[in-house]
């Protein structure tokens, strides 16, 4: 396996970087906000970048979907195929849901859907296991776990 080296950025979010099989440097910086960034080092200067793309959080899942996702992702397609059915999903609030401010519980989302938030991220910090009476707010990540057609429905509650 690859060795990913991390360098936190105070006030910006992590760099995280590795060196390709064909020896080329490539890093991402993730922003407290989701925005990340893209680089290709260029092989004369290793403190250059030959190449910068900016990516939306979306364009982030997005590239992340074509390359077969991350460690995490790989751990739950393996837990997937043994547990027929079972899928996980990361779910951003945007500024405009009508979802931001209320609880859990507000959406009996479990009741709801079968479908459960096994934790919300907020900026930096993971909150592990919320309960129904945490309070989601816009730009938070809820991971949630349950059958695809449950997780479509949370998708659908969180978004109105």
């Amino acid at each position: 396996m690859t060795e990913i080296q991390e360098v936190q950025l105070p006030g910006v979010g992590v760099r995280l970087d590795f060196t390709t099989s064909l020896g080329e440097r490539v890093g991402v910086v993730v922003h407290r906000g989701g925005r990340r960034e893209l680089m290709v080092y260029d092989r004369d200067d290793p403190d250059r970048c030959s190449t910068v793309l900016q990516l939306s959080v979306e364009d982030a899942h997005t590239l992340n979907d074509i390359l077969g996702g991350s460690r995490v992702a790989e751990v739950t397609t393996t837990v997937g195929q043994e547990i027929e059915g079972l899928a996980i999903d990361w779910l951003t609030l945007s500024g405009e849901s009508g979802f931001a401010g209320k609880t859990i519980g507000d959406g009996m989302i479990r009741t709801r859907t079968g479908v459960s938030i096994v934790a919300v991220l907020r900026g930096e910090t993971t909150f592990a296991a919320p309960g129904p009476s945490f309070t989601l707010e816009a730009g938070d990540t809820a991971v949630a776990v349950g059958t695809p057609p449950g997780i479509a429905e949370v998708r659908a509650i969180l978004e109105a």
